[in-house]
């Protein structure tokens, strides 16, 4: 690719890419400033906007998350499977359970463990796919399908698109970690100009506001945890004071560094998070909860393409039209906004994986284990219902953030569960802020891995405020609006991304064509 330069700069001292920083914290402090200033009435505007592009762009969203996952596939079963990551003698940086934890924890995290009870219920009591309501083993498989639709395949090839490329790009032709230089085969020496900065300020803008739509659904997930435990008021008020507690061991976390801080964190949620979900299913209905994880992939497998390309454009404007707005349009835009995070961080963690064995690790590894989580949770709760409990039911409908404990509740030991639950929100809760913030800091500073802590601990502190703020102003409703809205100039860097690095690959193939190879291991 010639001669590639370094981006990394300074502004007034600090390791920073000026124009990408200052320009990202302007926009970023507006928004959040406009919110806070305008208060409650800003969640009817939310709700509005929210709305509006849904209608619209929803069949792009659509569109994009499948084709992104052709792509990954073409990536990692195609003709560069063979290439490695940092070149063809790089070698791991981390183990496999390392590499998977970080993987899990930085991808899902808090998100999971709030929809993995609430959204099966949801579904369950009512969606579009549902022929006929008062039929409880077809809502309860068409439920399931649906949530495995949201959580499966389709965001897990989202991050590795985004990841590959920029492991690519970084560990292969050595250039910054940072959005811009996927651009390269297209801009040239352009990218540390004007494009590059305009790349990266979306990038940022995008990632703060993903990671603060998960924080806030954790912090609301804590303080309902801590309100059954220990009669906690729930209120806004309690959850900014728990932003506040949870960002400070973020911080922490981070100033540790990946090796000490980030990776021993999404390893000790690993464990917790297997030990509560092996919990779960020994005190729960095994029988039942082992068959209909069988029967729920089966299902989802069935339905895939159905399910994967449904837009609603038949119904017309009605009830299903806002389900799909207020479910699988969000989640496309949320794990598009959550791509440039998420992408940075796992291509800093994968050097050395092959693209067949980064596709794999990311795409597979991830869903089933999502899979697995889904259909002991939602299985367990579902089967509440078909038991003729509505107790989890009329706890979604009540607060949303309340559901995992009141499933807890209909199984022995239920305060250690909870407790142990309490536990598990908070550790993803801080896993995700200390590998957001690492990820930001990298994005305005030009690709350094070796930023000042005080920069790091700037935007840990501003990924707290932001989730603050957003709940003050508009609650689930301004995270969700956020979500679509950064998500939406993310989806159009996203496509021109995937041209950039399939352009690169092949010019990498045809200057060095025993990288697509396989490996011979040395005896």
């Amino acid at each position: 690719m010639g001669k590639i330069r370094s981006d990394k700069k300074t502004f007034f001292g600090i390791k920073a890419n000026g124009t990408v920083f200052v320009t990202s914290l302007l926009i970023v402090t507006i928004l959040v400033a406009t919110t806070l200033i305008v208060g409650k009435p800003m969640e009817k505007y939310f709700s509005s906007i929210q709305t509006t592009v849904a209608n619209n762009v929803g069949w792009f969203f659509i569109m994009l998350v499948n084709a992104l996952l052709i792509f990954s596939l073409f990536l990692g079963f195609g003709k560069f499977k063979h290439i490695r990551i940092g070149g063809k003698n790089a070698e791991p940086e981390f183990t496999k359970l390392g590499w998977f934890s970080m993987l899990f924890s930085a991808g899902m995290g808090i998100g999971l463990l709030f929809w993995s009870v609430a959204e099966p219920i949801f579904h369950f009591d009512s969606n579009p796919f549902l022929e006929d309501p008062e039929n409880k083993v077809e809502a309860a498989k068409e439920a399931m399908g649906v949530t495995f639709l949201h959580w499966g395949v389709h965001a897990w090839a989202l991050y590795a698109v985004v990841g590959a490329a920029l492991a690519f790009f970084t560990f292969n032709h050595k250039l910054p970690l940072t959005i811009r230089s996927v651009f390269y085969p297209i801009f040239g020496e352009k990218i540390y100009g004007w494009v590059g900065d305009v790349i990266d300020i979306v990038s940022v803008i995008a990632t703060l506001f993903g990671l603060a739509t998960s924080l806030g659904f954790g912090v609301q997930q804590v303080n309902a945890g801590l309100a059954y435990l220990f009669d906690f008021e729930i209120s806004i008020t309690v959850q900014v004071i728990l932003i506040v507690v949870i960002t400070f061991f973020a911080t922490l976390s981070l100033i540790l560094g990946i090796d000490k801080g980030i990776r021993m964190l999404s390893e000790w949620n690993m464990r917790l998070a297997l030990f509560l979900l092996v919990f779960l299913l020994l005190v729960g209905p095994t029988l039942f909860l082992l068959k209909s994880f069988v029967q729920n992939v089966g299902h989802y497998a069935y339905e895939f393409f159905e399910l994967s390309f449904w837009t609603n454009s038949y119904q017309g404007v009605g009830e299903e039209k806002n389900w799909q707005n207020s479910w699988t349009v969000f989640y496309w835009a949320w794990w598009i906004s959550w791509s440039p995070f998420v992408g940075i961080f796992i291509a800093r963690i994968s050097k050395g994986r092959t693209l067949q064995e980064f596709i794999l690790g990311v795409l597979l590894v991830p869903t089933i284990l999502t899979f697995l989580w889904l259909s002991v949770f939602g299985g367990s709760a579902i089967y509440q219902e078909l038991m003729g409990n509505s107790t989890i039911s009329e706890a979604v409908n009540a607060n949303v953030a309340t559901a995992i404990y009141y499933l807890l509740e209909q199984y022995p030991l239920t305060t250690f569960a909870s407790i142990v639950t309490v536990l598990l929100v908070g550790s993803f809760f801080v896993t995700s802020s200390d590998s957001g913030s690492f990820v930001v800091d990298m994005l305005t500073s030009g690709g350094r891995h070796d930023a000042p802590k005080g920069q790091k601990i700037f935007w840990a502190s501003m990924e707290g405020l932001i989730a603050a703020i957003l709940l003050i102003g508009g609650g689930l409703t301004a995270l969700q609006t956020a979500s679509i809205l950064t998500g939406l100039p993310f989806a159009l860097i996203i496509i021109v991304m995937c041209f950039s690095f399939y352009k690169s690959l092949l010019k990498y193939v045809e200057e060095n064509p025993e990288a697509a190879k396989p490996h011979k291991e040395k005896k």
